[in-house]
């Protein structure tokens, strides 16, 4: 079987995608990549080893644009789309994997088209537009969150759930603004850093580039001794020292720290397409396994609060929640469906 893994654009989408890859590598399936040449495609997956072959396509997101600039986004994915149409007959593809995002779309209409089984995996609770137009013409679809869905748990890299371990207290908090850092997770940093470092706290802090300087420079007028990131590519490594996480609710890192038992307050960024990452987080929240509050909302408060609250057994429960070998499970399922 040979197996064309599509989509991207954050790293909430592409997670998943390296996460089957790596899973379809060890089973011997041979794997291509079809994404963008925007986005963080290239950034993950360009010297990867998991694909034979890869081919970033110039794509550029729909949502959120208008006139002009959202005709020229459909012209360049139409253009895209042919050109995925000769890739998956020349590669001779079996099955094509999408994760959604704009550079699924291509890869996606021309497996509808061509007729090879496509199959979806949505991350987030709120289902994107593209996955809601294609879930109908899909030989599957998977979903945390869907009841539907055969296989409800999300792919997670197998090191999250080697590091995970139950939470009694708080000792050390990790703040996580995602790959690109949030300046409001960040001002909320600084703004409870003293609070935090008198009850003896630890600081680890992933500010994100673009606003590392800053943030850098403000910890250093406190005289403060932080463990400060500007990006991070050992994420399970700290949170794994963590007993709380303060982040934003993008799929990936939402499940990531689920994998872990780390327990979070969830800050989600208020302009993600379709608010979903306030969805994802209300999902865990409205089961007692999370904190949600929007940037709006003091969350200095709730997070104050939080340091006084018993996290042994939201830390636990999320142990329960979360389950390994989502990956495989998902292979399975396309192995069965196109062997029938």
């Amino acid at each position: 079987m040979k197996l064309c893994i599509t989509g991207g654009g954050t790293g909430g989408h592409l997670a998943v995608a390296k996460a089957l890859a790596e899973a379809a590598n060890k089973k011997g399936i041979e794997c291509i990549y079809i994404g963008s040449t925007s986005g963080q495609d290239k950034k993950y997956f360009e010297h990867s080893p998991l694909f034979s072959r890869k081919f970033f396509l110039n794509t550029t997101g729909v949502v959120n644009k208008r006139g002009v600039e959202k005709i020229q986004a459909l012209f360049l994915i139409l253009k895209a789309f042919f050109s995925s149409i000769r890739i998956l007959k020349r590669e001779k593809v079996d099955v094509v994997f999408s994760v959604g995002g704009f550079s699924a779309a291509p890869a996606s209409f021309a497996a509808v088209l061509l007729r090879i089984p496509l199959f979806i995996h949505e991350q987030n609770a709120k289902t994107g537009r593209l996955n809601a137009l294609l879930k109908k013409y899909a030989a599957g679809f998977f979903s945390s969150y869907d009841e539907s869905s055969s296989i409800k748990a999300y792919p997670v890299a197998e090191r999250f759930f080697e590091k995970a371990r139950k939470r009694e207290d708080i000792r050390t908090l990790i703040f996580l603004g995602g790959s690109q850092g949030a300046r409001a997770i960040n001002d909320l940093a600084l703004e409870t850093a003293y609070d935090l470092t008198k009850r003896g706290i630890k600081i680890i802090h992933q500010a994100g580039e673009r606003d590392f300087d800053r943030v850098k420079e403000a910890y250093g007028k406190m005289g403060l001794d932080v463990e400060l990131y500007g990006f991070i590519d050992n994420l399970d490594d700290l949170m794994q020292k963590a007993d709380l996480a303060v982040s934003r609710a993008g799929a990936s890192t939402l499940w990531e720290l689920t994998a872990n038992a780390l327990p979070a307050l969830y800050i989600p960024y208020p302009y993600a397409a379709g608010d979903h990452q306030y969805f994802n987080a209300k999902y865990l929240a409205d089961n007692n396994l999370a904190w949600l509050k929007r940037e709006n909302e003091k969350p200095k408060e709730l997070l104050l609060h939080i340091l006084d609250e018993n996290i042994s057994d939201k830390s636990e429960s999320l142990m329960q929640l979360s389950q390994k070998g989502a990956a495989d499970d998902i292979l399975r399922v396309i192995t069965e469906t196109v062997e029938k």
